[in-house]
């Protein structure tokens, strides 16, 4: 290909021309903005060249052979050939408009690339709650999820003394354990969905049912888990002491914690999802209301199901040695399903990697209280414990998870970032900051401690009222009663303000770790000191129709 220009001094003004004429059947396709128009002209098989040389060779122009864009020449001098004049203006104005166009992107590449600090969003204002609002809202979840503990403490005083209770005494050591799933996975599900709604994450219909089949699936996946390794608790806590084993009272457990865990996820997950919607369409802040009502449920759909799987299962023991691997294997096939769900939601996904750490962790917690609850109540003296076991255990859990899931979504409306290297560690708080500080989640602790004797005086009235349990409400007990409880939710507070924090500086969101270890310490310490009542009125003679009946 050769191209040719015009020595500058001998340039004509071209204005006005004909280039078509100037320069024969080949028109200038190019444009160059810092200098003078330059056509291209290929060899003899263009029509036009042998003009355009001879032009050269009489010293118009000065040849210069380039041999590159030689095809792409040869297309735009045949399209230029079926083109005009006309065609030829709208190709400049096309190039112009290309060029005006490719520096406006650059230029919005430039703004998107800049890394200089300008004003970022402001996060969403934590809300504005007074001690009186928060305690109106709480008080009425926290009155309804109390009465279904006291529910599921008179079942319990009732199934002690079935056959599969007393046969098969393991059965005792996963009651804590399925029970608290409640704190693992219902309570956790409840925490992750209000924070979700608090901060505008289910404003829109897609964002919403993307949450709900996600955190439905995962909770699935971690409920038959849990049930399955509840159950190998229990087995390997019953054997320890007796130090002999059977395999169908160990296939007996594992069937009826898998089931139940799975059957009462499932239930209660579905009651948290309705709760939380109905509860951002009332304009009522989901923290206050969502734990308690999955606690007020949950106690009795658990136990209840335990309780009835568990006999079932005994039943068909002597007759059919398969119903119970067969029960199990079901409900284990169905775990790759939800697992295939849930990785494909972003925020259970990192949930389903990276959340069984807490949940398995306070189920060997709440485990350890099923053995206390198993060697107390299994104690003829003692049995009168098993009626007061779910209610101060539950109401100790209940508050704690509405405080943890307050100081978490307040953490994510504030809008401090996880694990900010720039942002200094937080001291452990002390009792009195922790309880008497002017901060919100100081207003909430006090209001939610100030529930507890209240709460626990109107619960045990119902219990004394339906004639319920094996003890008598002597004033002696209920001193000591209200004392264990106060302790433990006072203790569950204090660890709630400490843990928050701590696990948000280290980069662990609290609404997947926090309530978990929470509420299987409040199993522990509640049946802990429940038992050490128990056991020191005995000692001071309390001990008449009721303690030890």
């Amino acid at each position: 290909m050769v191209l040719w220009s015009k020595e500058a001094e001998q340039q004509p003004d071209m204005s006005g021309v004909d280039m078509k004429k100037e320069a024969g059947p080949l028109s200038p396709p190019f444009l160059n903005s810092n200098g003078p128009v330059h056509p291209p002209l290929l060899s003899e098989e263009i029509p036009g060249a042998e003009e355009v040389r001879a032009e050269a060779d009489r010293g118009e122009y000065e040849l210069t052979e380039v041999t590159s864009f030689a095809d792409r020449a040869l297309s735009d001098r045949a399209e230029e050939d079926r083109s005009g004049p006309v065609a030829l203006a709208d190709r400049r104005a096309d190039a112009k408009g290309q060029r005006e166009e490719d520096a406006l992107l650059e230029n919005q590449s430039n703004q998107s690339d800049d890394t200089s600090p300008g004003p970022s969003p402001e996060p969403p204002a934590p809300l504005k709650e007074t001690a009186f609002s928060i305690g109106l809202q709480v008080v009425v979840p926290f009155l309804l999820a109390g009465f279904g503990t006291v529910a599921a403490g008179m079942v319990l005083d009732i199934v002690q003394h079935w056959i599969v209770f007393t046969e098969v005494t393991e059965v005792f050591i996963l009651v804590p354990a399925l029970l608290g799933l409640k704190g693992n996975l219902e309570m956790t599900l409840a925490s992750r969905l209000s924070t979700a709604a608090n901060i505008g994450l289910m404003d829109t219909s897609k964002d919403k049912w993307k949450m709900i089949v996600g955190n439905l699936a995962l909770i699935q996946v971690q409920a038959t888990v849990v049930g399955f390794l509840a159950s190998i608790a229990a087995v390997i806590f019953g054997w320890i002491p007796e130090g002999h084993f059977r395999l169908g009272h160990a296939v007996l457990l594992c069937a009826s914690s898998v089931a139940t865990a799975f059957i009462a996820s499932l239930v209660l997950g579905l009651i948290m999802i309705g709760v939380i919607l109905a509860s951002r369409k009332v304009g009522i802040n989901p923290d206050n209301v969502a734990t308690p009502i999955a606690a007020s449920l949950g106690d009795l759909i658990t136990l209840s199901l335990l309780a009835g799987i568990s006999t079932g299962l005994y039943k068909e023991l002597e007759h059919n040695d398969y119903a119970s691997p067969l029960v199990c294997a079901v409900f284990v096939a169905l775990c790759p399903i939800w697992i295939l769900i849930a990785r494909k939601i972003p925020s259970t996904r990192e949930v389903l990697y990276s959340g069984w750490e807490p949940v398995i962790i306070a189920m060997a917690i709440s485990s350890v209280g099923g053995l206390i609850l198993d060697k107390t109540v299994s104690d003829p003296n003692f049995a009168g414990m098993a009626v007061f076991t779910p209610v101060i255990n539950g109401v100790g859990g209940n508050l704690v998870a509405v405080q943890a899931s307050r100081i978490s979504t307040y953490l994510h409306m504030s809008g401090l970032p996880l694990a900010d290297p720039t942002t200094p560690p937080r001291k452990c708080p002390t009792p009195c900051a922790s309880f008497f500080g002017s901060s919100l989640n100081s207003r909430s602790a006090r209001v939610l401690f100030l529930l507890v004797a209240p709460g626990h005086l109107v619960f045990l009235y119902t219990i004394s009222s339906m004639r319920g349990g094996h003890t008598t409400l002597t004033s002696v007990f209920v001193a000591f009663y209200l004392g264990a409880a106060l302790l433990q939710v006072l203790i569950l507070l204090y660890l709630a303000d400490w843990m928050v924090h701590w696990m948000w500086g280290r980069g662990m969101d609290p609404d997947n770790f926090s309530i978990p270890y929470l509420t299987a310490l409040g199993d522990l310490l509640g049946t802990g000191f429940l038992a050490l009542c128990f056991h020191v009125l005995w000692l001071i003679g309390d001990r008449d129709a009721d303690v030890g009946d």
